[in-house]
C-alpha cells in the first residue's frame, strides 16, 4: 500500500522554509512519482564579475581571435574555459 505524503507546513518566511527542508526529507512530504520535468528557457545562470590580470600581448591575441570569430572577447574566453573544463 502506498504511503500518503505528510502535509507541508506553513512557513513564516523563506528562511524558516529553507531550514525545514535542510532537516527533513522531501519524499515524506511530496509524491515524486507525480513530478514532471520543467523547462525554463528564459532562466539565465547567475554570473559573477571577476578581475583577471593578463599580459597585454595575451589579451591582444585573444581579442584578435575573437574578432576573427565575430564574437566579444569575453564570450570567447568563457567558451574556451568551458571547453577546457569539459576535457577534465
Amino acid at each position: 500500500m502506498k504511503k500518503r505524503p505528510k502535509a507541508v507546513p506553513e512557513f513564516a518566511n523563506e528562511g524558516d522554509e529553507r531550514r525545514f527542508w535542510e532537516q527533513y526529507d522531501s519524499s515524506d512530504y511530496l509524491d515524486w512519482t507525480q513530478a514532471q520535468q520543467v523547462v525554463m528557457p528564459r532562466l539565465k545562470p547567475t554570473t559573477k564579475t571577476i578581475s583577471l590580470r593578463l599580459p597585454q600581448h595575451l589579451l591582444d591575441s585573444i581579442k584578435i581571435a575573437a574578432n576573427a570569430r565575430d564574437v566579444p572577447y569575453q564570450s570567447l574566453i568563457k567558451v574556451w574555459l568551458q571547453e577546457k573544463l569539459r576535457k577534465h
